[in-house]
């Protein structure tokens, strides 16, 4: 009889120990939950950063592309024979539009830019232009937007820095591949091109 007691006892103590085992690992998978958890909500807030930062470089480049028609316009006239750069300039204009992915937008920027440099260099064969009011205008005016588009695209990367360190980094890296995130591609263009383009009036 002794002995059952005896047993019984070292079963109701093992079974306490075992109800503080239980406790703490289910503390410690509460600690880790939380953990992932607050990690995959820093990766969504990344995530639409980048997104938004994006928004940003793309609205700087939809103030320069209204305003480069209306510069066109006003020198179109002085400049009858340089059609083929009018034509080239809308052509880039168009592929922006019609791009789908960061990527080809990046290229048809690119591409936008390195023909309005052509034009700046084209115009200031044109002392008339210098003194046009509109043209001085609208020169300061893209002067300044190509400022902003340099500023939003540094933003923009600095973003995205952050996020692949973050993915890239232990223990987010593990919550990061669960959930699918990937490496988000930094905004590059030809090299010169985050300069605007030289104003001369």
């Amino acid at each position: 009889m002794l002995f059952l007691v005896v047993l019984l006892l070292k079963i109701i103590k093992l079974f306490k120990n075992m109800k503080k085992i239980i406790i703490g690992l289910a503390v410690i998978a509460v600690l880790f939950l939380g953990y992932g958890l607050s990690i995959y909500n820093s990766l969504i807030s990344s995530n639409e950063s980048i997104n938004n930062g994006w928004a940003q470089v793309e609205t700087q480049y939809q103030r320069r592309f209204d305003l480069i028609p209306n510069l066109v316009e006003s020198v179109k006239g002085i400049m009858k024979q340089e059609q083929a750069i009018f034509l080239a300039i809308a052509d880039a204009r168009t592929r922006y539009s019609g791009a789908k992915s960061v990527d080809e937008k990046a290229v048809a920027a690119t591409k936008l830019e390195s023909e309005f440099s052509r034009l700046l260099l084209i115009m200031e064969n044109y002392p008339t232009l210098k003194s046009s009011e509109s043209v001085t205008t609208l020169m300061t005016q893209l002067e300044g937007t190509e400022n902003r588009i340099s500023v939003e695209r540094k933003r923009f990367n600095d973003t995205i820095k952050e996020f692949n360190l973050t993915i890239k980094r232990f223990p987010s890296s593990i919550v990061a591949s669960m959930f699918g995130f990937s490496e988000r591609q930094y905004f590059e263009s030809v090299v010169g091109s985050e300069n605007a383009p030289k104003v001369q009036i």
